[in-house]
């Protein structure tokens, strides 16, 4: 018996949550086929997706198919709620894509692809909606070869009872040296052509494309008996146990949910479980184990290598964490590019609110929940609108309380050009702490990175590492606009502590001073997001298209023309382009397409202008203060940042 997870994925209407339907159906999940248009799809189970016909979480089902498990995830295929599809997707074993016949491979299907190619995971096509006006297979199989892989091969024709066919096999043996040598003696045994097609299929060196309808149940059957044949899973149930965390939910009464992929050994009710999490040690006993079918959890006492489930008792895990022997957390591309200000009525407690939202946080860690005490505000981060207005929806759903949020802005970031050394001192009665740190620019997208060339003679490692913890523990706000600090390398230098007045929070006090006073001094850079654009129009409408990405600050590579039409790649700031994909659609009557993916952050392109706008005053954030704090006559006194690195104690 094998057990594999199976994530499916499309392009928003391609299709997919039918086609989960029919998968179900067959494998004697369901009893009936639900319809999206129906608003009764079995995947589909939150009355949020109901009501807007598109897939908003990734939700699980369980198929058995002659004796082999599946677990089916059905992923996201709105770009607004792209992270949750990118944490599903780190736990599959392989991949299905539904392509639509009628419109073939749009600017979510090269998305995916990008990260299903880059994570090296075996993928499936299926084009679907070949019942409709104007469906093409044929041409839809080139779009695919043409736009995400040349190694597609069609399996519609060319492999069925287990049978690899001529066309398949010539395809295969175009593609492996030893496949090419069997190939051309004519060696006919079915069983070294399947188990080399199946080998293929795993290492990616193919990609297997069927065709039929969802809606119609055409071609399903086939393709869930080519899927059963061309899998195959290694799981060791014997290693001790190791998983790796997908998601957090919440139960009706509240209680935390962890769902987890095993990939080593056994789990059973009441088993101690470690892992790490916030630089902290946590070991916890698991008081429940699920299997999740849907919306219905089963209660299960063990499960093994290879299943997907979700255990009750883990207070911390987060998503993309490895337990037991996987001690890693996994980092995520799809980020946030936009920032939002929560809007309720005051009469609300702003504590209620803020822990509906730090909750909804350990769900989805993307939205980066913030409260900013100076302005009595909670913030969230954002893939677009559709995101908002379904989160307006989920907190009046589950916790009975009526937000909105402001217009959103731009996420913008900072970091440094230069090197520097920043000093903070922490020194009221009866506390003592000095931290120097030396900032020095990062590589673009690295984020925060921390070195200590501190002598444990000087400080010990405790306090070391508790420097570190501290830095990692919240995000910090740059000089320039007040927005996050990113692409920073930070090195603690040396610290000093006091035997018997240093407490840990004072490490805190003064390591942020040493950054903030650093940062003064530094160089500093405002950063802002960019996409990499794809757009495809006619000939005739690429000068227009030439020139709006000139207009946006956006740079292209040299246009690339297929008979009537052109495409254009670039990169280009999201400010800027964030509602082009209307404005194209509108000049080239909706014929053209154009797919815009996160591209990193780089320099900004009128940062004077934004700084003046945000008018951020860094004299008045009192949470983040440059200044240090010393002793004198049994009172703590301030001293302002340009002052106080004369008066640090180990400069002396």
């Amino acid at each position: 018996m094998k057990r594999l997870t199976i994530g499916l994925f499309a392009h928003v209407d391609a299709g997919k949550t039918t086609f989960a339907e029919q998968l179900l159906y067959h494998t004697n999940s369901i009893r009936s086929r639900g319809r999206v248009d129906h608003q009764d799809a079995f995947l589909d189970s939150h009355d949020i997706e109901r009501a807007r016909g598109i897939t908003v979480f990734a939700d699980q089902a369980v198929m058995d198919d002659k004796g082999d498990v599946y677990y089916l995830i059905d992923t996201p295929g709105h770009v607004d709620f792209s992270p949750e599809m990118e944490r599903a997707l780190q736990v599959i074993d392989y991949a299905v894509v539904i392509v639509s016949a009628v419109e073939g491979v749009q600017g979510h299907t090269e998305t995916v692809w990008q990260l299903l190619s880059k994570h090296r995971i075996p993928t499936f096509f299926f084009i679907n909606k070949v019942d409709r006006v104007g469906a093409d297979a044929d041409r839809t199989e080139e779009d695919i070869r043409r736009n995400l892989t040349g190694d597609v091969c069609s399996i519609t024709e060319s492999f069925a009872r287990g049978v690899v066919g001529e066309a398949l096999r010539e395809a295969m043996a175009e593609r492996d040296e030893a496949l090419l040598e069997a190939f051309l003696e004519g060696r006919e045994d079915p069983s070294f052509w399947l188990e080399a097609l199946r080998e293929m299929v795993r290492a990616g060196r193919v990609f297997p494309s069927a065709h039929g309808s969802a809606l119609q149940d055409t071609g399903v059957i086939e393709f869930l008996e080519q899927l059963r044949l061309l899998t195959t899973s290694s799981y060791d149930e014997n290693a001790p146990f190791g998983g790796r965390v997908y998601k957090i939910r919440h139960d009706a009464n509240g209680a935390r949910l962890t769902f987890i992929k095993a990939l080593s050994g056994k789990l059973k009710v009441r088993e101690q479980l470690g892992y790490e999490s916030g630089g902290l040690r946590y070991d916890e006993k698991i008081t429940r184990i699920f299997l999740v079918n849907g919306n219905k959890p089963q209660p299960v006492e063990q499960v093994a290598a290879g299943d997907l489930f979700a255990v009750a008792g883990l207070s911390a895990a987060e998503a993309g964490q490895g337990l037991g022997l996987l001690t890693d957390k996994l980092a995520y591309e799809s980020e946030p590019t936009l920032q939002s200000k929560v809007l309720f009525d005051d009469s609300i407690p702003i504590q209620q609110i803020l822990g509906a939202f730090r909750l909804l946080n350990a769900e989805d860690p993307s939205l980066n929940v913030v409260w900013e005490e100076s302005l009595q505000e909670i913030h969230i981060r954002v893939m677009g609108l559709i995101q908002l207005e379904v989160l307006e929806q989920l907190v009046k759903e589950r916790f009975g309380y009526t937000v909105s949020f402001g217009q959103p802005e731009i996420l913008y970031k900072e970091t440094i050009q230069s090197a520097v050394t920043g000093y903070g001192h922490f020194e009221p009665l009866r506390h003592y702490a000095e931290v120097h740190l030396l900032l020095e620019p990062g590589e673009r997208g690295g984020g925060i990175v921390f070195a200590s060339a501190c002598h444990p003679d000087v400080l010990n490692i405790n306090y070391q590492n508790l420097i570190r913890t501290h830095l990692y523990e919240r995000e910090h706000h740059g000089l320039l606009t007040g927005m996050p600090i990113t692409d920073l390398k930070i090195t603690l230098l040396r610290g000093g502590a006091h035997n018997e007045h240093t407490h840990g929070g004072d490490f805190r006090e003064a390591a942020f001073r040493a950054l903030r006073q650093g940062l003064e001094k530094a160089d500093n850079l405002l950063l802002e997001p960019y996409y990499d654009f794809k757009i495809k129009a006619g000939i005739d409408e690429m000068g227009r298209v030439l020139s709006d990405i000139q207009r946006a600050s956006g740079t292209f590579e040299p246009p690339q023309t297929m008979d009537t039409h052109v495409v254009v790649t670039g990169r280009v700031p999201v400010s800027t382009f964030m509602n082009y994909s209307t404005e194209l659609a509108s000049f080239t009557h909706g014929r053209g397409s154009i797919r815009c993916s996160f591209g990193g952050y780089d320099r900004c392109h009128n940062a004077e202008e934004v700084i003046e706008r945000i008018g951020y005053r860094k004299e008045a954030d009192p949470i983040y203060t440059s200044s240090s704090i010393f002793c004198a006559k049994g009172a703590g006194y301030s001293v302002p940042w340009d002052e106080s690195e004369a008066k640090m104690h180990l400069i002396r």
